[in-house]
């Protein structure tokens, strides 16, 4: 019995994972509005240490077209501006010496379109990850018949991970609804 509650909370552990990872890739994809999370994965050479902007920079966001990104170090201008400029961003950075300003166009509907299919495909991308996880999680619970646990255990056992599947992959759907609401909200 405690190696099937090991598989399931294992199971319940991995999935909340993946939820949390695919929230976190779902945040990634601009929605039109500027939003500081939208630099997370952007990373300037700081003393040749490749380092995130958010560590050298405070990011804000004066109103909801525009980023203002100001180094702690004025050196790091040119560092910031070359990391948005060769990033997939496709945004145009504006120095004025002080700060660096990102204004972020607003969306045209084919653009709105391919952000939501990028949503859903991270979203796929989530689903198949639990699955996964249920798949390999039964695998481990039917080795278990061999070392002579029951099979109403190891069905139960498979019951509970099928609900852990279930409602993980609505809490993505729910995740990827929200999102594509942001997408396509003018």
């Amino acid at each position: 019995m405690d190696e099937i509650n090991f598989y399931l909370d294992h199971a319940k552990e991995s999935m909340e994972k993946t939820v949390i990872h695919t929230g976190h890739d779902l945040t990634k994809i601009r929605a039109g509005k500027a939003m500081p999370n939208m630099l997370d994965g952007l990373v300037v050479s700081y003393y040749g240490t490749p380092t995130p902007i958010s560590q050298v920079a405070s990011v804000t966001t004066p109103d909801a077209r525009t980023l203002a990104i100001k180094p702690w170090e004025k050196n790091m201008i040119q560092e910031i501006e070359k990391a948005i400029i060769n990033s997939d961003l496709g945004l145009n950075p504006q120095n004025d010496g002080e700060l660096v300003r990102l204004n972020i166009p607003p969306l045209t509907e084919e653009r709105r379109k391919n952000l939501a299919k990028q949503a859903k495909g991270e979203a796929e991308n989530g689903k198949i990850a639990i699955r996964n996880i249920r798949k390999d999680t039964n695998e481990q619970l039917r080795k278990l018949l061999k070392e002579h646990v029951s099979e109403d255990l190891v069905k139960d056992a498979e019951e509970q991970v099928q609900k852990l599947t279930d409602s993980s992959i609505k809490k993505i759907d729910e995740l990827l609804e929200v999102k594509e609401k942001e997408i396509m909200t003018i």
